[in-house]
């Protein structure tokens, strides 16, 4: 019989009370951790201590309130807290490692080094507890028992040559170089092929302003290590400075192929090229095609190559390049902005229309998107569209007059386009008022007057003055020419066309004026010899081939 021996039996009651007890301190425990997880650091402190007042034996809940407190910075008590786990559970050589690297992160290394001896003397092989008491000897400023325990590390372990590189920091931290070379000689002589060891006497040698033996150490590193990009880059340097162009840019594409090496380091290393002794001309476009092989989905790769072929003057190329960069990071404004400049001046009037539509969605608080998207609403006879984008556009404008004046000639373009003449005159006007020097705006609203034949006195007016301020503008002079056509001063039309192309030699909508002239002055062959060189040159008048066709003027249609 138990009882008979002294046992004393638990009673049911007693045992369920227990059960509960522990339901509830695991419960809380949990919700503390949650609460922890979830970033809510006060209402976690307080589920923790509420444990401890279930329960004061549990390390673990010791351990949790500590990182807390270290979240707050309130290191003492963090320290007490991992204490207390360590009494509790003192084999736990967690709790140790912790307030050992606790101590050594607020630079308290006398306690640290107290708790990194105490970790040793647990497990002396354990090479990361060895390699942090000898970092807290090194900010003791102890750097001979750093060594001597590095020494030690080694001596368990075996040669490694992170511990030579360590040994090597130290000796220079001592100023003793001629130690630290023969450190790294050895490690060298050890590890033949190790890259780090290498990288290590490249750098030592040109501290030590030993340059040939740098030299010699880099030409090994990059045999050892072919992807070292600024190793390669490295050689491209002294090279360069020895006038040997030929292995410098050898170097320079090696640095190039070299994944190690980020994308904007070479894209820096690009645009000092410009300025440097490279020949751009044999190099550029070998570090381009380069850069677009080994980086083929980076956004400023493509970007880079764009702004190198703009500047070659290849329009198509660059415009190419910026486009892809868009396909890979569709969120820089710059590059769009380059792009619609571009399709603008080539006259991609589809792709213009296209991409500002794309960039409004992008960029809502930009008024450039909204002008550039009604001008090309403009260019495609959309005109309510330029003018729903035109009149939103004009309201980010502020303060701009210049900006302002644009978003009104555009805006009344499209008027004029809808057949609101009387709009697109007070708008053009306006316009004018606000930027009278823009001679861009004097001339579309007197080719605009000109085309519905409204105020041709007013229309010359302008046209007038833009030839006078600017008369090698041998678009100025076109319009001028088309006003006197209109007019019926066709002797005097001829001269102004006459004199436009001469100043643009290629255009074929000035060279089809000239030939609807030479029509009205009675020389059909000379019309016909005009209209039939527009259409070569590519004018996409709708009515130049009937004009050919009949060998007769008509009326462009509009």
């Amino acid at each position: 019989m138990l009882a008979s021996c002294g046992v004393k039996k638990v009673s049911k009651e007693t045992r369920i009370l227990v059960s509960k007890m522990e339901q509830k301190h695991i419960q809380t425990f949990h919700e503390g951790l949650r609460l922890k997880t979830s970033g809510r650091s006060e209402e976690a402190i307080a589920k923790f201590e509420a444990c401890l007042e279930l329960r004061q034996d549990q390390d673990a809940v010791y351990y949790a309130l500590s990182q807390l407190e270290l979240e707050r910075d309130q290191v003492e008590k963090a320290a007490e807290y991992i204490k207390k786990a360590a009494a509790i559970d003192p084999e736990n050589t967690w709790y140790i490692q912790e307030l050992a690297y606790m101590y050594f992160e607020r630079s308290d290394y006398s306690n640290a080094l107290v708790r990194f001896e105490q970790l040793l003397d647990i497990e002396p092989q354990n090479v990361d507890w060895l390699y942090g008491y000898a970092e807290v000897l090194v900010k003791s400023g102890r750097k001979k028992e750093a060594i001597q325990a590095l020494n030690r590390m080694e001596n368990r372990i075996g040669k490694f040559s992170q511990f030579a590189l360590q040994r090597y920091d130290l000796y220079m931290k001592m100023k003793d170089e001629q130690s630290a070379e023969q450190e790294l000689l050895r490690a060298k002589t050890n590890f033949p092929k190790d890259a780090n060891v290498i990288a290590y006497l490249v750098d030592h040698y040109f501290k030590t302003k030993n340059t040939e033996k740098g030299v010699s150490m880099l030409k090994e590193l990059v045999v050892a290590d072919p992807d070292n990009g600024r190793a390669h880059l490295a050689l491209a340097d002294i090279y360069q400075q020895r006038g040997n162009m030929e292995k410098a840019n050898e170097e320079l594409k090696a640095a190039f192929r070299s994944i190690s090496l980020d994308v904007k380091t070479k894209v820096n290393i690009m645009n000092s090229v410009r300025e440097s002794s490279f020949k751009i001309d044999e190099v550029m476009y070998e570090l381009l095609d380069i850069l677009v092989t080994t980086h083929p989905n980076d956004a400023l790769v493509f970007m880079t190559q764009g702004d190198y072929l703009l500047a070659a003057k290849d329009e198509a190329g660059a415009l190419d390049a910026y486009r892809k960069s868009l396909e890979l990071d569709p969120s820089d404004y710059a590059v769009w902005n380059q792009v619609l400049l571009m399709e603008y001046q080539e006259g991609e009037f589809d792709e213009l229309y296209a991409h500002s539509k794309e960039c409004k969605e992008l960029f809502p608080t930009m008024p450039t998107v909204f002008l550039i998207h009604g001008v090309s609403s403009n260019q495609l006879k959309k005109y309510d569209e330029a003018t729903e984008s035109l009149s939103y556009g004009m309201e980010l404008v502020g303060n701009d007059r210049a900006l302002k004046a644009e978003f009104l000639g555009q805006l009344a373009e499209a008027q004029f386009g809808t057949k609101n003449i009387m709009e697109g005159i007070e708008n053009y006007k306006k316009a004018i008022q606000l930027d009278a020097q823009s001679l861009l705006l004097k001339n579309n609203f007197a080719a605009a007057l000109t085309e519905v034949g409204k105020s041709l006195d007013l229309a010359a007016s302008l046209s007038k003055q833009t030839i006078e301020q600017s008369p090698e503008n041998g678009l100025y002079h076109d319009t001028y020419g088309l006003i006197l056509f209109k007019k019926g001063s066709f002797e005097k039309a001829k001269n102004s066309f006459e004199r436009a192309l001469e100043l643009e030699k290629d255009d074929p909508y000035i060279t089809e004026h000239l030939g609807d002239v030479y029509y009205k002055l009675g020389e059909e062959a000379a019309a016909l010899l005009h209209w039939e060189k527009a259409l070569e040159m590519g004018s996409e008048n709708t009515v130049l081939d009937q004009k050919i066709k009949d060998k007769k003027y008509y009326e462009p249609i509009d």
